[in-house]
């Protein structure tokens, strides 16, 4: 056979297999049976079409990577060429090879990895239409271009994070929607109903998570993450139906740890996006709004890994619907939102391939400054040894999941340094065992962000909080040092958690120490196994061994009715939580009060009760719901808000208000009700705003606290300041997240297992005056503000007001969360407020 023959047939075999290929390879209008943009995309059927693409493509693969609380598989895809694919490994561990996390030296096997994440917020539905359209789009064999880009780039597609909440909001709107979409905005499929569904199964919005990792879903992606640590990481959103679509560059403030390299090309990847929008005249918006400074975000928590993070906002949301009018005129469609969001996409990848050696160059420049020149003031944090056990424990064992390294000083030294405690700078003393972390390791910039005392802010304009410090959130003493000092790397978290058992193996009761959430995990186990237990409301002693207020001591005659059980079901609990007894051998100590004394109060079995629904936050009302379902491991019944009237209370000993308008719920009658419950004898737990629905009502003595304006007048210049100016002058009232101050009265039961401070994170103004008739159980005095932004007009507000406070009431008793101790789940230290506002504040003594 010549020449000329062999190439005519080779070229008509590339022409068949081409042809088979692309016969075999479906788009996802010819899978799904209908066009992109025409109907909402369940989560089982992007999943078929990615599985199907993943079967017939030899540039995709499928990975599982875990599944949601409702039981929905997670999965992302890696989409690169075929002969990347044979060497992935070897691609994977010499990108970690240069971010010094890996052993070993990096080949020359380098190519530039590119995150896309869809649909973190449920209710913003259009990305994971385009992931279909996108991905089909990088692999179909007749289309070379993009597949040019996969040459030295490899795509990891996370198709959709959230497929609870996304489920949550297509399925509602495919019960309102009718024979065709409508598109007038009046239309009851514009409107979706409470909770919506931005967010997860537990109402927590997973676009706040990245960093803290509370809910299953960040802690499954964050595990595939670090096995990867990509170039770039877009997430994608949606915002309003009538704003442009935006894109970074993001606004300040930027975070200062952030390179001078990530500005500069999350600006280069924006101007090849404006090159695509501009062609088709679509309108968008950089620079504005969208900011790179709270470290949990889908943007800022990749770009504190490394990498270049992003977020994309598509105009549109849930109130878009299907189609919808707009104030230009026409209609926004779903076709047209997939549409924007695959074209920033595929400009993404484009923009990555063709700078894939600069942008890897840069990479590994990031950690190697991170190792040997880190940026900022402080070098060396500090953790005491002296601290709580369990919260060094907790502390530790989310830097191991992060890979941040720890060990002690190894010898007693003075230095120069940040106290955090007392919010001063001086000289400080470092003991051999206290723990240090520098920030010269490859995870230096996580170091800086966590424990930096107060960031730098350059511009009090910010979409979220500003204060998240780890020596606050886990509630430990300790310092921040200008000076390096490096660790000896020999301890690790579980040096901190040795269970010891001392005393009698069957004792006259047993005592634990009330100090930490752990000590309430064990509590909870316990009285679900029928456990009966008193708690201490006086210190003793008792065999030479000192206990605090709030320990728990379990009688062995007051459990008689569980037999041959009790040790057994004490003992397992201990075991399972880690909890250290003391098996004391009788009632008798030798300083405080005898364990049948008043002063050791009966535990009643709490039966708990959480209103939500319609009027309630749903982030507050979901922090609540997570807290007791997978944190405290204690069960609550959650009732419909709107069904406070019909509701029997009487079974009810605890009901907990969340945060919230209660707009026509919480009436005057409602109110009425709550009150006469409480006041036989239940423990109302009011969050948030709901505080500020029951101040100055009839035998509440909680009082809003406002600015004295009465007297002053505003001056002229006051009077012609000019309209630019004004959301910048709002932020003088505003605190959006900070941490303050707050002066514990540890004598009183809601403080039990706290010291004189607690640092409370604060995310906004409300100020209510010192209870005069209850209890101030936590209080800011003064100017108490700590760390991260607080307006002016905003720290005038809240100096000597009311944090947490108690109020008898009739027989019973409401406990005032003015500040939320359950923030997003991540306040590691104001968890134990919630279990004694549960357990130990009693209106009763309850005595058997």
């Amino acid at each position: 056979m010549n020449k000329t023959a062999v190439f005519v047939l080779s070229f008509w075999l590339s022409v068949l297999i081409t042809f088979q290929a692309i016969a075999q390879l479906q788009s996802p209008d010819e899978f799904l049976g209908y066009e992109l943009g025409e109907r909402w995309t369940l989560h089982h059927q992007v999943l078929g079409y990615v599985k199907h693409v993943a079967e017939e493509s030899e540039y995709v693969t499928i990975h599982h990577y875990g599944t949601t609380n409702q039981h929905r598989e997670l999965v992302y895809l890696i989409v690169t060429n075929p002969q990347n694919h044979a060497n992935i490994e070897v691609i994977r561990l010499n990108n970690l090879r240069m971010t010094g996390l890996e052993s070993g030296e990096p080949t020359a096997n380098r190519k530039g990895i590119v995150w896309l994440s869809y649909n973190i917020h449920g209710n913003e539905t259009s990305s994971s239409e385009a992931a279909m359209r996108t991905l089909h789009e990088l692999v179909r064999p007749d289309n070379p271009g993009p597949k040019a880009w996969l040459d030295n780039t490899v795509v990891i597609m996370d198709p959709m994070v959230n497929p609870d909440g996304r489920d949550r909001y297509v399925n509602w709107f495919n019960q309102m929607l009718g024979a065709e979409p409508n598109p007038d905005i009046r239309a009851r499929e514009h409107h979706e109903p409470w909770p919506g569904g931005r967010s997860n199964h537990y109402l927590f919005d997973l676009n706040r998570d990245w960093a803290w990792q509370i809910q299953q879903e960040s802690q499954y992606r964050y595990k595939i993450y670090r096995e990867w640590f990509p170039h770039i990481h877009v997430d994608y959103h949606e915002q309003g139906y009538d704003a442009p679509y935006y894109f970074a560059p993001a606004a300040e403030p930027f975070h200062k740890a952030i390179t001078s390299w990530q500005r500069e090309f999350q600006t280069m990847i924006g101007e090849n996006h404006i090159r695509y929008f501009d062609e088709e005249n679509w309108l968008y918006l950089t620079k504005e709004r969208f900011d790179l400074f709270y470290p949990s975000y889908g943007d800022t928590w990749p770009t504190f890994h490394g990498s270049i993070g992003m977020t994309y906002e598509m105009p549109g949301h849930s109130l878009a619907g299907l189609t919808i009018n707009t104030p230009y005129g026409g209609t926004l469609t779903l076709a047209q939102r997939l549409l924007q969001h695959h074209v920033t996409g595929m400009s993404t990848i484009e923009t990555a391939s063709r700078n894939s050696e600069r942008m890897v160059r840069e990479f590994q420049q990031f950690f190697d400054d991170a190792r040997n020149n880190p940026s900022g003031q402080y070098k060396t944090f500090v953790v005491k040894a002296d601290n709580n056990s369990d919260n060094i424990y907790h502390l530790l064992s989310y830097l191991d999941t992060k890979q941040v390294r720890y060990g002690t000083s190894g010898s007693a030294r003075n230095a120069n340094g940040f106290n955090y405690s007392t919010g001063e700078t001086g000289r400080v003393s470092l003991q051999p065992d206290d723990i240090l972390i520098s920030v010269y390791q490859p995870q230096g910039n996580i170091v800086r962000v966590f424990f930096e005392p107060n960031p730098e802010l350059v511009d009090s304009v910010t979409y979220d909080i500003t204060a998240w410090e780890a020596h606050y959130r886990f509630g430990l003493d300790g310092y921040a040092l200008d000076t390096r000092i490096n660790p000896n790397y020999n301890i690790s978290a579980a040096d901190y958690r040795q269970l010891v058992f001392t005393g009698s193996e069957t004792p006259y009761a047993y005592i634990l120490r009330w100090e930490s959430m752990d000590d309430a995990r064990f509590l909870a186990q316990i009285t679900k196994d029928g456990v009966n237990t008193r708690f201490s409301n006086v210190p003793f002693e008792i065999d030479n061994m000192p206990f605090g207020r709030g320990s728990l001591v379990i009688p062995r005659h007051i459990n008689r009715h569980l037999g041959d059980r009790f040790d057994s079901l004490v003992r397992a609990a201990a075991d399972e939580h880690q909890r250290s007894l003391h098996g004391a051998t009788s009632g008798y100590v030798a300083s405080g009060s005898d364990f049948g004394s008043a002063n050791l109060r009966f535990i009643s079995h709490p039966k708990v009760a959480v209103l939500m629904g319609q009027g309630t936050s749903s982030l507050n009302a979901g922090e609540i719901w997570h807290y007791f379902d997978r944190q405290l491991g204690y069960p609550a019944t959650l009732i419909h808000a709107e069904q406070i009237m019909r509701a029997d209370l009487n079974t009810f000993n605890v009901l907990v208000l969340p945060s919230g308008s209660y707009h026509n719920i919480l009436t005057d009658e409602a109110i009425e009700k709550i009150s006469a419950w409480a006041r036989s004898g239940g423990t109302l737990i009011v969050f948030g705003q709901a505080n500020s629905l029951l101040a100055g009502r009839d035998g509440f003595l909680l009082e809003q606290k406002t600015e004295d304006n009465s007297d002053a007048q505003p001056t002229f210049e006051e009077l012609l300041q000019q309209h630019g100016d004004s959301e910048r002058r709002s932020a003088s009232s505003r605190t959006p997240g900070s941490i303050y101050k707050a002066t514990m009265d540890y004598t009183h039961p809601l403080a039990f297992g706290y010291n004189e401070h607690y640092f409370s994170l604060k995310s906004d103004a409300a100020a209510y005056n010192y209870l005069d008739g209850g209890v101030n159980v936590g209080t800011s005095r003064g100017d108490a503000h700590i760390s991260g932004f607080a307006g002016y007009k905003a720290k005038a507000l809240l100096e000597n007001t009311l944090n947490f406070g108690v109020q008898p009431f009739g027989d019973g008793q409401v406990v005032y969360f003015i500040d939320n101790p359950l923030f997003r789940g991540f306040w590691e230290n104001g968890k134990l407020l919630m279990a004694n506002a549960v357990f130990l504040v009693r209106t009763k003594r309850d005595e058997l």
